[in-house]
């Protein structure tokens, strides 16, 4: 973890400083600067004056703050999906449940069907 922020620039290293001590003196912070990952896994996000996201995990052990992985968020690309293959993700998401993993009720269909002749 030395290593990694001795490699950043002097701003930056500066910037995930700060918001380790936010951490340690005004602890516990909830988001947007701390998030609990689960397991008594936390991590801190930094917007650093390089614009990039720096992301420092720690745990909180006997009151003590250990840091223990620290790394740069690379920016997310998301697919372009079009056509028939967007709308079958569509469906998929639907059938899965969506966004909170819950599953969509099935209601009949109840509409008129109306048959070409």
């Amino acid at each position: 973890m030395r290593d990694w922020l001795r490699g950043l620039d002097d701003a930056d290293r500066q910037a995930v400083g700060l918001d380790l001590m936010r951490v340690q003196y005004r602890w516990p912070v909830g988001m947007p600067l701390c998030r609990a990952l689960g397991d008594g896994l936390w991590e801190v996000r930094t917007s650093l004056p390089s614009n990039r996201i720096a992301r420092v995990l720690f745990s909180i052990q006997h009151g003590r703050i250990l840091v223990l992985h620290g790394f740069i968020k690379k920016t997310q690309k998301r697919r372009r999906m079009t056509g028939p293959w967007r709308a079958a993700e569509a469906v998929n998401l639907r059938n899965e449940g969506g966004q909170y993993g819950e599953k969509e009720e099935r209601k009949p269909f109840h509409g008129q069907i109306h048959h070409a002749r």
